[in-house]
């Protein structure tokens, strides 16, 4: 019987990557408009290459690529990119399609949702309250609660914990195979893997599930259900908005 699911956060309940990708040329041009004197694809570069060498959530960026081509942080061009970052996140982070009906259908169902994301507690929440999604997860696990990252099974154990439920009750939902699936099957979960955020060219994702729109999970879930409680009703099919 499922009674939870655990969701990776970044490219399955939100578009990260094309978020990212936005916020970053916007970045770009609001510098290179306050006096930034450099091409933007060189600039743009230069940015890709710091995030290699420091993670996607490192988050003084645009200072660190100040410092390394001039040795000092200019303000007015430090602000002008961190604000047109800001305002391109703003309008380019937003759910998925259906990601807002699947999760109003999986609650009518009983089902306790949770998050486990790899990203900075305060960023994790950032983006969720941005989503309007905070107040819709019972249990959210970020890297700074166990400091330990997927596919570790630390996180997906600290999120079972919260929820009180054990691993063969819960699914997890992860568009990162070698993370998301592999870290929750090493505790014994179901896994789902949600194709529609893929940004490796994944064909063997080796998840018990496999999904191109977040709505299918309700007719997985109460698969599942139906067949552990076969005396069960019927459940009516979710309507898309």
């Amino acid at each position: 019987m499922i009674r939870a699911i655990i969701f990776d956060l970044d490219n399955t309940l939100t578009d990260f990557m094309k978020m990212k990708e936005e916020a970053i040329g916007a970045a770009i041009d609001g510098m290179i408009d306050a006096g930034l004197e450099l091409p933007r694809e060189a600039v743009r570069a230069r940015i890709d290459a710091i995030y290699q060498e420091q993670g996607l959530e490192f988050q003084q960026v645009f200072d660190a690529l100040l410092e390394r081509e001039f040795g000092r942080v200019d303000p007015k061009i430090l602000a002008s990119g961190i604000v047109a970052y800001r305002r391109a996140r703003g309008s380019w982070l937003k759910p998925y399609p259906h990601v807002q009906l699947a999760l109003l259908e999986l609650t009518k169902r009983g089902i306790q949702l949770a998050v486990v994301s790899d990203a900075p507690r305060a960023q994790a929440w950032l983006r969720l309250c941005d989503l309007s999604l905070q107040h819709v997860f019972d249990v959210v696990v970020t890297f700074d609660d166990t400091r330990e990252r997927k596919p570790s099974p630390a996180p997906f154990r600290e999120a079972l914990r919260q929820l009180d439920v054990t691993a063969a009750e819960t699914l997890m939902v992860g568009d990162w195979p070698e993370r998301d699936v592999v870290g929750a099957k090493s505790l014994g979960m179901k896994t789902v893997f949600a194709r529609y955020g893929d940004t490796f060219g994944t064909r063997e994702s080796g998840a018990d599930f496999e999904i191109d729109d977040v709505l299918e999970l309700v007719t997985i879930v109460d698969g599942l259900n139906d067949a552990a409680d076969p005396s069960a009703p019927g459940k009516a099919q979710p309507q898309e908005a």
